[in-house]
Formats: C-alpha cells, structure tokens, sequence
C-alpha cells in the first residue's frame, strides 16, 4: 500500500502542471540561471579575496557544485516533483523537515531575483546614470526601474511555462556566447601570466582567501543547476531529461566561469597590482571587464558587454521568479502554509505564488539594497537547501529502496555524506553576521509554520512528525556556534584548518543522525501528485 503511495505521488501528473519541457528547455534553464549576474561581479570578489589562488577557489567551487548536482540528479529523475528540493525531504522525514528545506528554499529563490536586478542596474547606471548611488544601492529611479523588470518577469511566468522556458532558451544563447567570446579576446589581446603571482603571491590571504571568496560570489554564480529538477513537475520524461539537463548545465557552467577567472586576472594591467589586489580595477567599478575591454582598446567588446550585463542578470531573474513560484506551491500544497498558494491557472501555472513572489522580491530591495549584501543571504540560504539533498537520497534510498532510480550517483554511501560536508563547510564560509540573519529567517518560518498549522482545517493538516526537530535544530545550532566561534566573522577561537575538521566531524554525525531518524518505510511519501 505505502509502495503504491510512493508510485503515486511522484510519477502521475498533476492536476493542471502540463509536461512540455524536454532536456534543452531544461538544460536552458539550469544554465540561464547559473549564468547571471555572476559571471559579472564573481570573478572581481574573488581576485580581491584570494588573488592569483582564486582559480583555486573556482575549481574547489566546482568540486562542490558537482557533488550537489550528482545528488539532485538522482532525486529529480527518481522523484519528479514540482519545487522537488523543497518537497523530497517531506518525503523521508516528515512534514516539519520538508518544510524547513521548503522555506529555506523559497527564502534563497524569492530573493534572487531582485539580486539580477541590482546586478543588471548596476551595469546599466554606466550608460544611464542615476539608478544607483556611490555605495552601489539603488536610487528612487532605479526602485522604479527595478520594479518594470519584476513586473516584466511576473508577466511572462503567467502567461505559461512554455513563454519562460523558450524566451530563456534564446537568452542563453546570447548568454553563452557572450562570456565565450570575453574570454578568446581578453586572452588574446592581453595576458599576463605574472598576474597570478603579483601582490603578495599566488595565495596573497593564505587558504583563508581561498575559501573566504567562495560565499563572496562564486558559489553564488554556479548555483542554479537544480532548476530543471525544481521544474519536473513540468518535464517530458523526467527520468531521462532531468539528470542530462542537471549535470550538463554544471560542466558548462564551471569551464566558463574558470575560464572567465583566467582570462579576468591575466588582462589586468600589473601596475594595478603593485600594492596588492584591493582594487584590481577602479575602486567602486560595477563593471570590471567592460573597465578592462576600454583600458585594452576594446570599445566594441565593451559596449556588448554593457548589454550583456542587462541581459544576462535579468534573464536569471526572470528563471527564479518562476522557480521561486514553485517553491511556494509546494509549500501551500502540502499545507505548510495557505492551500490557496498551490492554485494552478488555466495556463498551467501556479499563478497566486508567481504574484507573490513578485511582490516578495520587491520588499527584499529594501533592507538589502546592494547586490553584495544580497548575495551572502541567498548563498548560505541556498547552501541550507543543497544540503538537505544528500541526507533525503540517503534516507530514501533506505526506506524506499524499490523505487526505480534510472539514474544512480555512483558510490552514494560516500559520496551523499561528502555533499553535505561540502554544504556545511560552505555555510561555515559565509561570515556570521550573515549567517545569523539566515538562522532568525528560519526561525520566523517556523513561527508562520505554527500560525498556519494552528488557523488551518484539523482534517487539512499534516501531521507534524516532530521527530526530524531532533536532528534539524542541533543541526542548526551547531553551525551558528560554529560560525559565531569561527575564522569567517567570527570570534577567531577555532584555529585554521581545525575548523574544518570541526565542520567535517560535526556534519557527518548529524548526516547519521538524520537518516537514522527518517520516516519508517511505510510512511514514505504520503499521497500527492507531482
């Protein structure tokens, strides 16, 4: 009975949802969200953290990226839910663990877009001044600006999940060629390899810098892989398209960025490195490769990148609207929050949950006015998110293993536990402060948790299955003491290296603990549509 529960709830097709997406539209919309504003900005954050050893940085950025996307490959392609990273935890540990990771999910999602969007402003205010200020927040005209492309995006996500995915498919096109082409000229034109070990070095801040510029935007940049697993709910054969669209946009995505990275710190003009990589371009310059295209005679590469740095963010933009719509149905359809959320339009599309994202996303323009102070939040939020994956695969793999996997992560009893590692120690590299903020977000989710529960209809109601509560909090706990105690922001007290063995040993036992405690066999996946 439970067996035919699990069949039920994941492989039917919702009510409403309409599978037209097959593995370019899926692949297209991984990559239109990996490639955004961070190929823009990442690269300068980083050389400004690590110097020449940021290549490292991009390499160690990828190695965790690829472990993530293995997992949600398996996930998407065995349980092809809509908002699936919000919705598989349910599966394995209850209702109070599948909303945990649905809020921090639709926390991260709800607050990219309006980064795209500062992100893009910032570029634009070098062709039409006055959008953003000298500290890179935006101005009364660039609030309204931003409000037109919110708009824009909430627009074209209800018109139909067709509209989003093949206007994106053309914008990657451009969005690939674009970087492609940044990095055979700069290259070309001008590379200094005594560049990488100017100012201080190859490794100027030690391995400090190197995992310091991780949360500063590089991990940020590449994430968005699971885009097509959030939309499977939506794919045409989701057993064969997602895991192809999953694993191809993060190869492609990681080459670029490395690439992006070379070509980046060997055009800078040496003398700017003299004293250092505190300002490898102008200081205050949201748009260093358009700086470094004009320093180089390269007025034509320079005015493409001006419209690539619109076009590029606001693409992404318009891809995490409507991701972050799905995430928000999947919280209403499990009734974790108002049902009327998890409404599906005539068109197909949770219509209520786009609108609302929207208007979400305008009100994040207001306490984090600036792309960097966005970027931390969303980028430990979504590391919150990664990491519930590889302990749900665990869990499921356990208590649901006849379930068909057409694609399996090879050595996951190894590999599953190194992912999560890999997500602690990311969160661990985000500096406290920003770390604290996420962990009072996580919070009031559950106080809305219990407002909800507590108004809802009594036969409405999940059970709560509290017993994930003994695993998730000291989870979260332990990273905030962790952070508040650590190198990144905080007390300083955990010495270097330690602190990762630290993060290492506390994830690992928190993985066991989790799977241990994960929802009995017959439980697994109560009824619901994908």
């Amino acid at each position: 009975m439970a067996r035919t529960s699990v069949h039920q709830a994941t492989s039917g097709v919702q009510p409403g949802f309409r599978r037209e997406l097959g593995v370019l539209q899926l692949t297209s919309l991984s990559l239109g969200s990996i490639i955004g504003s961070g190929w823009l900005l990442g690269a300068l954050a980083a050389a400004t953290s690590a110097g020449g050893a940021s290549i490292v940085s991009w390499a160690l950025t990828g190695v965790v990226i690829a472990l993530l996307a293995l997992v949600h490959s398996e996930l998407g392609a065995a349980y092809p839910l809509s908002g699936g990273t919000g919705r598989w935890p349910r599966l394995a540990f209850g209702s109070l663990g599948g909303f945990t990771a649905g809020w921090v999910a639709w926390v991260q999602a709800v607050t990219i877009a309006p980064i795209e969007v500062e992100a893009a402003l910032s570029y634009l205010d070098h062709q039409w001044h006055g959008l953003i200020n000298s500290t890179g927040a935006l101005t009364s005209t660039g609030l309204g600006v931003a409000l037109g492309l919110m708009l824009l995006f909430t627009v074209i996500n209800i018109l139909g999940v067709r509209w989003l995915a093949e206007s994106n498919t053309v914008i990657v096109l451009w969005k690939i060629a674009v970087p492609v082409l940044t990095v055979s000229v700069l290259m070309g034109v001008s590379f200094h390899a005594s560049n990488f070990t100017a100012g201080g070095g190859f490794a100027p801040y030690g391995s400090h810098g190197v995992f310091a510029a991780l949360p500063l935007g590089l991990l940020f940049a590449l994430q968005g892989f699971e885009q097509a697993a959030q939309v499977a709910g939506e794919a045409h054969e989701p057993q064969r398209t997602v895991p192809r669209a999953v694993i191809y946009s993060m190869v492609v995505g990681t080459v670029l960025y490395l690439g992006l990275e070379v070509a980046f710190i060997g055009a800078l003009s040496p003398g700017n490195l003299i004293q250092g990589w505190a300002h490898p371009v102008a200081k205050a310059d949201f748009g260093p490769y358009a700086t470094l295209a004009t320093g180089l005679g390269l007025g034509w590469l320079a005015a493409i990148l001006y419209i690539d740095a619109f076009i590029s963010p606001a693409g992404t933009g318009l891809v995490y609207l409507g991701t972050s719509a799905r995430l928000s149905y999947a919280l209403g359809h499990a009734g974790y929050v108002p049902r009327g959320v998890s409404r599906i339009s005539p068109r197909g599309v949770p219509y209520f949950s786009i609108v609302l994202s929207f208007v979400v996303g305008l009100i994040c323009f207001l306490p984090f006015p600036s792309w960097q102070s966005l970027v931390g939040l969303a980028t430990s939020a979504t590391f919150i998110m990664y990491a519930f994956a590889p302990i749900t695969l665990l869990a499921l793999r356990r208590t649901d293993p006849d379930r068909a996997r057409p694609y399996r992560v090879p050595a996951a009893s190894v590999l599953a536990p190194l992912a999560f590692v890999a997500a602690n120690e990311t969160i661990y590299w985000t500096p406290w402060h920003t770390v604290e903020k996420l962990m009072l977000i996580v919070a009031a989710g559950y106080v809305l948790f219990g407002i909800s529960y507590a108004l809802g209809r009594p036969s409405k109601r999940p059970p709560p299955d509290p017993r994930s509560l003994v695993w998730i909090l000291p989870w979260l706990a332990g990273l905030s003491v962790i952070s508040y105690l650590g190198r990144y922001g905080g007390k300083n007290l955990i010495p270097e290296w330690v602190d990762l063995g630290v993060v290492a040993a506390f994830s690992l036992v928190i993985c066991s603990l989790a799977v241990a405690l994960s929802l009995p066999g017959q439980r697994v996946a109560p009824p619901e549509p994908a």
